[in-house]
C-alpha cells in the first residue's frame, strides 16, 4: 500500500486534532460554515492579480453570481476559462475557490470567470447544470465586453465542478 503524503498527512492530522465532527454528519448551513473556517485556516495566500471584479448572469432561475479573475496588462482578447467550484454539491462558493481562480489567471494569463451555481438541498437536480449551462452562455454572448476571445472559451473545475464541465464540454 502507498504511503501518504506527508504534507496531506500533516493536514488530516490537523483536521483530527481540532477535533471538528466530520462535514458530513452536519446540516448543509453548519457544513458550509466549518468548510469556510477550515479553509481559511488551510488555505496559502492568495496571488495578486491586477483585476477581480464580480459579475451577475442571468440564469432560467434567477441571477448566477460569478467573479472575473485577469492579471496584467495583454492587449487584445484572450482565453476564458469557466470554472466551477467543487464541493460535493452541497458546500464551496466564489470564495473557497478564490485562491485557485486568482492562480490559474495569474499563471494562464487567461481570464478566469468562477461561477457560483445553486447547490443541494436547498435545490434539486439539475439546478447546477441549468445554471452552468446559463452562466456559459451568458459569457459567451458578452465575451467581446469581457475581453475574451469567444473562440478559445474552455470549462473546468474540481470534484462536483469538474462533472459540470464534463456535462458542458459533452
Amino acid at each position: 500500500m502507498a504511503e501518504l503524503d506527508p504534507g496531506a498527512a500533516a493536514v488530516l492530522e490537523m483536521i483530527r486534532l481540532a477535533g471538528a465532527p466530520p462535514l458530513e454528519t452536519l446540516p448543509p448551513a453548519e457544513a458550509r460554515l466549518a468548510s469556510a473556517q477550515s479553509r481559511r485556516a488551510l488555505a496559502p495566500d492568495p496571488a495578486e492579480i491586477s483585476e477581480i471584479r464580480p459579475l451577475t448572469a442571468e440564469g432560467p432561475h434567477g441571477p448566477i453570481p460569478m467573479r472575473l479573475y485577469r492579471d496584467g496588462e495583454q492587449a487584445g482578447l484572450r482565453p476564458c476559462l469557466v470554472y466551477f467550484h467543487g464541493g460535493g454539491w452541497v458546500i464551496g462558493d466564489l470564495d473557497s475557490h478564490d485562491p485557485v481562480c486568482r492562480a490559474i489567471a495569474k499563471e494562464s494569463g487567461a481570464v478566469v470567470i468562477s461561477v457560483d451555481y445553486r447547490m443541494g438541498p436547498e435545490v434539486k437536480f439539475p439546478a447546477a447544470v441549468d445554471d452552468a449551462i446559463a452562466a456559459t452562455g451568458w459569457i459567451a454572448a458578452h465575451a467581446a465586453s469581457l475581453g475574451i476571445d469567444a473562440r478559445q472559451i474552455s470549462v473546468g473545475g474540481d470534484s462536483a465542478g469538474g462533472n459540470l464541465a464534463a456535462v458542458l464540454a459533452i
